[in-house]
C-alpha cells in the first residue's frame, strides 16, 4: 500500500462520491460498487447508520436498523461514550450461526453456510422485516443475509426483545430454522459482542475459581468460566460486562492494527447444529460500569 493510498481522509472520500454522483456516467456506476472498489486500498468503509434508541435516563442502548437493528450502541445516559464497536455490519452485538462447508467465498477465504443478522462481508445490510418499540423496550425481526456469497437467508429468522432494566440492558434472541438441510454441530455464537479497543482486558472467573484477567490474541483464544459472566475492563477496571446464564464456555480474541477496524471480541458459544425446525432462545444481560460492579450486579441475578 502506498503512502498516498494511506493519507486519503474522509473528507476527500465522501469528495469523490460526491464527484461520481455528479457525473453522467456514475448514473450507471452502482455505488455499492465503488465503495467494495475501494477496499483492497485499506480505505475505511463502515455500515451505513440508522439508529434507534432506548434511553431510561441510567443507560442507553442503540440499534442500527440498516444493520439487522443489530445492537451498536451501549453508554451511559447523557454521554457519548459508546462501549461497542460497529465498524462494519460484522460487529455489533448480534446473532450469528454457523453450516457446513458451501462453496462460499469471504475476500478470497473458502466459508460455509453463515447466516448473519447484521448483513455480509461488504456491508450489504440485512432486511429488518418487523418493528415495535416504546420508551424502554424494542423488538425487531430480521432477515439475515450470508456473510460470504451476501444472498439473504429467509431460512432463518432472526428475533430480539430488548429491554432496560435500570442500568441494566436485557437481551433475548431468537433463532428459528426452516431450512431443508442438516447441518454438521458448529461452535455458535450467542451472542457475538464487539467492543471498543480500549477494553484490552478480559475478566472472568476461571474454572479453578480465581479471576482471570487474559489479553487475547488473534485468532481466536478459548476459555471455560465457572461463573456464568465475564466483562471486557480498561486499566481502571471500568467496562462492560456480559451474563451468559446459557453457557459455560467462550470464545474471544483483540484485533489491534492502529485503525479504525481495532476492536475486543466475545462470544458465549455452545456447540448445535442447524436442523429443520430448530428453534433457538436465549437471554444476555449487559451492564457498564466497575467491575466490582458488574460481579455484584450479575451475581444477585442467580
Amino acid at each position: 500500500m502506498t503512502d498516498s493510498v494511506k493519507a486519503w481522509s474522509r473528507r476527500e472520500v465522501a469528495g469523490m462520491l460526491a464527484h461520481l454522483a455528479r457525473c453522467r456516467e456514475a448514473a450507471r456506476v452502482s455505488l455499492k460498487c465503488f465503495i467494495i472498489a475501494l477496499l483492497p486500498l485499506g480505505l475505511p468503509v463502515q455500515a451505513a447508520e440508522n439508529w434507534h434508541y432506548l434511553d431510561n435516563g441510567e443507560v442507553r442502548l442503540g440499534v442500527n436498523l440498516n444493520a439487522g437493528a443489530c445492537i451498536g450502541w451501549f453508554s451511559k445516559s447523557g454521554t457519548q461514550e459508546n462501549l461497542l464497536n460497529a465498524y462494519d455490519v460484522g460487529r455489533y452485538v448480534q446473532q450469528s450461526y454457523y453450516g457446513d462447508e458451501d462453496g462460499s467465498n469471504w475476500n478470497g477465504k473458502p466459508w460455509r453456510y453463515n447466516p448473519v443478522q447484521g448483513g455480509s462481508w461488504k456491508n450489504e445490510p440485512a432486511e429488518v422485516v418487523a418493528t415495535k418499540s416504546d420508551a424502554t423496550s424494542f423488538y425487531a425481526k430480521t432477515k439475515p443475509r450470508h456473510w460470504a456469497s451476501g444472498a439473504f437467508t429467509p431460512e432463518c429468522i432472526m428475533e430480539e426483545w430488548l429491554r432496560l432494566d435500570g442500568g441494566l440492558a436485557r437481551l433475548k434472541f431468537k433463532m428459528s430454522y426452516t431450512g431443508t438441510q442438516a447441518h454438521k454441530p458448529r461452535h455458535q455464537e450467542l451472542p457475538a459482542l464487539f467492543v471498543t479497543p480500549k477494553l484490552d482486558t478480559l475478566v472472568f472467573m476461571g474454572t479453578d475459581t480465581k479471576l482471570t484477567r487474559p489479553q487475547p490474541s488473534f485468532p481466536n483464544e478459548y476459555f471455560k468460566v465457572s461463573e456464568p459472566w465475564c466483562a471486557w475492563v480498561d486499566s481502571k477496571d471500568h467496562g462492560i460486562g456480559l451474563s451468559m446464564p446459557h453457557t459455560s464456555q467462550i470464545t474471544c480474541y483483540r484485533v489491534r492494527n492502529g485503525n479504525l477496524g481495532d476492536c475486543s471480541y466475545l462470544a458465549p458459544i455452545q456447540t448445535f447444529s442447524l436442523k429443520p425446525g430448530v428453534v433457538f432462545e436465549y437471554e444476555v444481560v449487559l451492564m457498564i460500569g466497575h467491575l466490582e460492579q458488574i460481579r455484584a450486579a450479575f451475581a444477585k441475578m442467580k
